[in-house]
Formats: structure tokens, C-alpha cells, sequence
């Protein structure tokens, strides 16, 4: 195991959730970074720049949410936002101090969503790629690549290539060995290691998704801690419109950029993505005390 990085059990509401911290030196400790990811990831997609915050003197913590990775998968099927809500309150309150959200996709939304419940629960907030108005073609992907994996891959290979053609960004195909964090083998085929309900019609209804943005419109609008957003520019999730619209509903809020990247902002650029996140830490969390 490398230097500084030990692997840990957070408290979720009724669940265990696997999570991995990556700690520096005591004399340079400059805070907590909670890093929550995108569904249908784990919490390995952290795993650089994990590495990277502590070697500026941030702990950072990456949890795979219920239903992911090594996590407990819920046992009544319940991956509603206010699930995770209640698994990030409840993960939060173990912690020694107040951290700094840094949210993907769906774990932005449940840091949104979670900052509405408990306006203390964080001294910052990063939204990847994800407001609260998103494109319904973009999510529709994602969704269609999800189900696309329910029958398994009969090779690594074929897990990568899925993945290469889903993320066509990424200017380097994933090592098919690295997959295997991902994934898990089963009756000689290999399997995304999520709980297939997690696209229950409970999650991925219309209605639904319509009332999940009302409510992070609502609690994008009540935030009062430093909050920046990083956008992929070739993003089919986040339009240019959707990210104008949490400016509008966050006026002190930053947004970035990040050319060449989608919606897997951290993935396809991690050391800009790192880069832009050092200069918030540094800047307006550090300022806001």
C-alpha cells in the first residue's frame, strides 16, 4: 500500500460504504476533501487525484457510494437522491472536520442536495460537470451505457472497448487490467460491480428527474459556501445554458472549462481537473476560512 493512503469503512444510513483516504504529512494538513462519484463509478475514479491533494497537503477521502464498488448494495433497493443524502450526512458526521465536497455527476447532486439539508455540512463545494438543469439526451447516454453492460463481457478487452466507444474523448484507451477495479467476474463473464436496480424506474423516471432538478434548482439558490463549477467543454450532459443557470442561481460561484474533456471531467484531463480544484482550495475556500 502506498505512503499516506489506507483503506477504510464509512457509516452509511444502513450501509457500509468502502472507502479509501489518502492522508499527508501532520505539519502540512490544510483540510479535508470529500470526494464523492459519478454513478456507475467507483471510487477508484478519485484515485490520482487523491494522490495529488494530499501531496499539497489536503486529506482526501473517496467513498463508493451504496450500490457501487465494494459498498453495501441497499437491501430494499432504495438509490433515490435522498438515500445518498442520508449515506453523505451520516459519512460526514464521523469525520474530524467539516470537508470540502467535491461531487461528480450524481455525487454532485447528492452534495447539492445533502448542503440543502444541512447548510453546515461543508466548508466548499465542486460540482463536476453536473447543475441542476442537465441535457436529457446526455443522461439518456449514460443511462443506455449502463443497461448496455447488464449482460456482462465475455473479455477485459470488450469491457474497454464499450467504454472507449462511450468516451470517445479520452485520447487513450483504459488498460484493460485496470478495468478490474470495475468489475467482477461471474460465471467466466465479467459485470460493472453496481446493483442493477440502481436503473429502477424509482431512479430513472421522467418525473422523477424532473423533480430531482427543481430541488437542486432550489438548493442551488440557498448556497452560501464557495462553490465552483468544472464543466467538460465537449460535454453532452452540462450545456453552456445549464452551467449560465447555476451562475444565475449562484452569483459568486466560479465556473471552468476544461477543453477537450466530457463529462468524465477528472477521467480525460486529471491534471487540469487537479489544477483548477488546487486554485479553489487555495483561493476562495481558503479565504472563506
Amino acid at each position: 500500500m502506498e505512503h499516506g493512503h489506507r483503506r477504510l469503512t464509512l457509516p452509511g444510513e444502513g450501509v457500509r460504504l468502502a472507502a479509501d483516504r489518502w492522508a499527508p504529512p501532520l505539519r502540512t494538513r490544510r483540510g479535508t476533501v470529500l470526494l464523492l462519484h459519478g454513478g456507475g463509478q467507483t471510487r477508484h475514479s478519485w484515485r490520482h487525484t487523491g494522490r495529488r491533494l494530499a501531496a499539497e497537503g489536503w486529506t482526501a477521502i473517496t467513498f463508493d457510494l451504496r450500490g457501487h464498488g465494494d459498498s453495501d448494495w441497499a437491501p430494499d433497493g432504495d438509490y433515490t437522491l435522498d438515500a445518498h443524502v442520508a449515506d453523505l450526512r451520516t459519512a460526514v458526521a464521523v469525520l474530524d472536520e467539516t470537508p470540502v465536497l467535491v461531487g461528480a455527476s450524481l455525487g454532485g447532486m447528492t452534495s447539492l442536495l445533502a448542503l440543502a439539508a444541512d447548510p453546515t455540512l461543508a466548508r466548499g463545494l465542486v460540482l463536476v460537470d453536473v447543475t441542476p438543469t442537465t441535457e436529457r439526451a446526455g443522461t439518456a447516454e449514460i443511462t443506455d451505457f449502463m443497461r448496455s453492460g447488464t449482460a456482462g463481457f465475455a473479455t477485459l478487452d470488450e469491457a474497454a472497448a464499450a467504454v472507449a466507444a462511450y468516451n470517445p474523448h479520452r485520447t487513450r484507451l483504459p488498460r484493460p487490467e485496470g478495468l478490474k477495479k470495475n468489475l467482477r467476474r461471474r460465471d467466466g463473464r465479467w459485470y460493472w460491480h453496481w446493483d442493477p436496480r440502481l436503473l429502477d424506474s424509482r431512479q430513472t423516471d421522467p418525473r422523477t428527474l424532473d423533480e430531482n432538478a427543481r430541488r437542486a434548482r432550489e438548493a442551488a439558490r440557498g448556497l452560501a459556501v464557495p462553490t465552483l463549477l468544472v464543466r467538460g467543454r465537449q460535454s453532452r450532459v452540462v450545456s453552456t445554458a445549464g452551467a449560465q443557470e447555476l451562475l444565475s442561481l449562484v452569483p459568486s460561484a466560479r465556473l471552468v472549462d476544461v477543453d477537450g474533456a466530457g463529462h468524465m471531467v477528472a477521467g480525460d484531463d486529471n491534471d487540469v481537473f487537479g489544477e483548477h480544484l488546487l486554485d479553489f482550495l487555495d483561493g476562495p475556500v481558503r479565504l472563506a476560512g
